[in-house]
C-alpha cells in the first residue's frame, strides 16, 4: 500500500509467502542477512515496519549505511534511531514523540481490494472472523467452538501454529468456510459482523464498515483499543476461561440487535 508511491521496490521479509507480497521477495532469517542486502542493493530508502528491529539495530543500520534514508512504521511510541517514524494509527498524538519534527502522520493503510470490495453488493451473511496471521494469542479453535452453528467466514495463513488443526475441524463442521492466505476484503464485504483482533485488521473494518469485536491480543494495540472504546466499538481484553465465551456471545447478541 504504502510502497506504491516508490518505484523499484523490493519487499524483505522474515516469511516466504511471495503470494501475499505484490513485489519481488528477499528471504532473511536474520538482521545480519537484512544488512547484506541492504549492501547489495544500495537503495535510496529502507522503511522498515518490524518490531523485531530495535533501535540497536537502527544504530547500527545508519553507521553502516549513513547515506541511506531510514524510515520506520511505529505505534507504540518509542525512541528511534532513524530518519523518519511514519504513524499510520488513528487518534495519533505527535507530543508523545521524543524527536517530533521527525514524525510523518498518515491516514491508515488500505488496499484497493478493500475499495473494490466495498462497491459490491453482497447478501450479508455470517460472521468474519480473522485472528491475525499467526494468531499469536492462540484464539481461532476456541473461538469457531463459541460461536458453533454460526456461518463462519474463516481467514488464516500458513504461518498459524495450528493449521492442521483448524483444517480438521473446519472439515467436520460444515458451517465454516476455510480460507487460507485469501485476501480478507471479499470475506468482509459479504459478512454481517466481524471478530477480529484489535490491530491493523480493525482500521480495515471500519473502512468496510463491517460491526466487530475486537479483542486485544498484545500490548502495542493499546493505542487502538483506547480509540475504538472512544468511539463505542467492543474490544475484549480479557481471554481467560469463560470471560471471552461471555463476552464474544454477548456481543454478539448485542449486535444483532442494533443491525436488524
Amino acid at each position: 500500500m504504502y510502497a506504491k508511491q516508490f518505484d523499484d521496490v523490493v519487499y524483505v521479509s522474515k516469511s516466504n509467502e511471495q503470494e501475499l507480497v505484490p513485489y519481488p521477495l528477499k528471504t532473511i532469517k536474520s538482521e545480519k542477512e537484512f544488512f547484506k542486502i541492504v549492501k547489495d542493493l544500495n537503495p535510496k530508502h529502507v522503511i522498515v515496519d518490524n518490531y523485531e528491529f530495535t533501535i540497536n539495530h537502527q544504530k547500527e543500520f545508519k553507521k553502516l549505511f549513513p547515506h541511506i534514508k531510514l524510515s520506520c512504521f511505529d505505534d507504540e511510541y518509542k525512541e528511534y534511531h532513524c530518519d523518519e517514524i511514519i504513524n499510520h494509527n488513528l487518534g495519533v498524538s505527535v507530543d508523545r514523540y521524543k524527536d517530533k519534527a521527525i514524525v510523518k502522520v498518515i491516514p491508515p493503510l488500505i488496499r484497493e481490494e478493500f475499495e473494490k470490495e466495498k462497491k459490491k453488493r453482497y447478501r450479508k451473511r455470517g460472521i468474519f472472523l480473522s485472528l491475525g496471521g499467526s494468531d499469536s494469542a492462540n484464539l481461532t479453535l476456541r473461538i469457531l467452538k463459541i460461536v458453533k452453528n454460526r456461518r463462519i467466514y474463516l481467514y488464516i495463513t500458513t504461518a498459524n501454529k495450528n493449521l492442521k488443526k483448524i483444517k480438521r475441524y473446519a472439515k467436520i463442521h460444515k458451517n465454516i468456510k476455510l480460507y487460507i492466505n485469501k485476501d480478507i476484503a471479499k470475506g468482509m464485504a459479504k459478512s454481517k459482523f466481524g471478530i477480529i483482533t484489535s490491530s491493523t485488521i480493525a482500521y480495515e473494518a471500519l473502512y468496510m464498515k463491517l460491526p466487530f469485536i475486537a479483542i486485544q491480543t498484545a500490548k502495542n494495540q493499546e493505542n487502538l483499543v483506547k480509540y475504538l472504546k472512544e468511539k463505542k466499538y467492543t474490544v475484549l481484553k480479557d481471554t481467560n476461561g469463560d470471560k471471552i465465551k461471555r463476552g464474544i456471545l454477548g456481543s454478539l447478541r448485542h449486535l444483532k440487535r442494533q443491525h436488524k
